[in-house]
């Protein structure tokens, strides 16, 4: 274990943009009146979920030099979130995010990602983000779509597993980011070599062993809800045999699943609430599975955090904006039955 001075509790690595998110919820995408400016990206939701729960969080991305960029920041620096590891690259554009509300099972999304800061992180930006001073390194696996992003998220995890740094790497699959959506598996697995916990939904264990296209469908433009056929048990156990020490698998209302290597499966359930919005949902069950985990509770617990976080934020319109806070959610899964 590096004997360096921890100055973070947690790093988070990859998207960050402004998500417009439907002013009318249950209107149809072509008739939205009007949009609430929140701001998201997968590693941003979970720093500023981390960072409401007490911990010293660092969003390592990029924006661009401009106001969408300065709106991002002015966010993070409001929650408390480190952001000396968000570079401000010109030439480039923060990346937005068009979001439709149509519950209970419809949440279009349309993704604006043409020469985006956060698919610029570098070698050398990771080189002096500090890692070696954190205790948990987060990825998101749209960080590994492209060039130079997916070299310095390589780079990254190396580092961390040098300095015994716990790597938490969530699959975050979205198919209109890859060039072939093959190649998101072909890139994850070789990735996760360097995980110890990999958290995804059911459909996105599948991506990670696609082997056709022909295997995924997309209805209503729901990019983080995909419809893909395969083997779930040939997926899981080919993800548990690349070397991680656990794998999450959210399960939405009915809470999350844990598979270890030795065989072992462990259920825990989740908590009912009336949805408004899923989305956001898995990157605050991520915040709170890591806030567990770094307290060194057992994945049991640490699970059953993060489906009251999701569990939260899905009675909400957005993401990031609508994180629970530490003593809030505390209070709220004592009031439901306890851990």
């Amino acid at each position: 274990m590096s004997t360096q001075e921890k100055i973070y509790d947690v790093i988070t690595y990859g998207r960050s943009s402004i998500d417009l998110y439907s002013q009318e919820v249950g209107a149809r995408f072509e008739d939205i009146p009007g949009f609430h400016a929140f701001v998201g990206g997968s590693p941003l939701n979970i720093a500023v979920g981390c960072s409401r729960l007490g911990l010293k969080a660092s969003l390592l991305s990029g924006v661009g030099k401009d106001k969408v960029g300065d709106f991002i920041l002015n966010f993070l620096k409001n929650e408390k979130v480190f952001t000396e590891n968000v570079r401000v690259i010109p030439g480039t554009r923060s990346s937005a995010v068009i979001l439709g509300i149509e519950p209970p099972d419809r949440f279009p999304l349309v993704y604006y990602r043409d020469n985006c800061a956060d698919s610029q992180i570098n070698i050398d930006q990771v080189l002096n983000a500090g890692i070696e001073k954190s205790r948990l390194l987060e990825f998101s696996g749209t960080a590994l779509n492209m060039e130079p992003t997916r070299s310095a998220a390589f780079l990254a995890a190396e580092i961390a597993r040098k300095n015994a740094i716990p790597v938490v790497f969530d699959l975050d699959f979205r198919a209109d980011q890859w060039h072939d959506i093959r190649a998101f598996g072909v890139t994850a697995r070789a990735f996760m070599r360097n995980v110890n916990i990999v958290l995804g939904t059911e459909e996105e264990i599948l991506a990670a062993y696609l082997s056709d296209e022909s295997q995924l469908s997309i209805s209503h433009q729901q990019i983080s809800a995909p419809e893909i056929k395969g083997d779930i048990n040939e997926a899981i156990n080919g993800i548990l045999h690349l070397g991680v020490d656990a794998l999450i698998v959210k399960t939405g209302s009915r809470g999350a699943v844990v598979y270890l290597p030795d065989g072992a499966i462990q259920k825990v359930p989740g908590f009912p609430v009336e949805v408004v919005n899923v989305l956001g949902a898995g990157d605050a069950f991520a915040a709170g599975f890591i806030y567990g985990y770094l307290k060194k509770w057992d994945l049991y617990k640490c699970c059953r955090m993060g489906n009251a976080c999701g569990a939260h934020v899905v009675t909400q319109l957005g993401c990031a904006n609508f994180n629970p806070y530490e003593a809030d959610i505390l209070k709220f899964i004592e009031s439901r039955g306890g851990f």
